[in-house]
């Protein structure tokens, strides 16, 4: 089991960037396909962005949620076992609860605390 802490998140004026940051303990996130999910106020937890890595037969890919393509960007740094995510051009219905996740096989088993990302006007 991996754990997740997520770190980043604060006030931002729209147009704005922040960028969240996942550190790992326990296992390596190099083992993982890693994300980022987010919940707003009274609307269901829905995915952001995912990083799936090489298993040395296909390449590692990211992916992403329509609405923040262009906008935000999944990194990792396996050196200190940390994922990122780079948030641009942030608009106010970005403005949600964000976590960290890490999973394989299509199961997202080990989840963040979440921080909280507020966009304003």
């Amino acid at each position: 089991q991996v754990q997740l802490v997520e770190s980043g998140g604060g006030l931002v004026q729209a147009g704005g960037s922040l960028r969240l940051s996942c550190a790992a303990s326990g296992r390596t996130v190099s083992s993982y396909t890693m994300g980022w999910f987010r919940q707003a106020p009274g609307k269901e937890r829905e995915f952001v962005a995912g990083s799936r890595m090489s298993d040395g037969t296909t390449d590692g890919f990211t992916y992403y949620q329509d609405s923040v393509k262009g906008r935000f960007t999944i990194s990792r740094d396996n050196a200190k076992n940390t994922v990122y995510l780079q948030m641009n051009s942030l608009k106010l219905e970005d403005t949600a609860v964000y976590y960290c996740a890490s999973g394989s096989g299509g199961t997202w088993s080990s989840w963040g605390q979440g921080t909280q990302v507020t966009v304003s006007s």
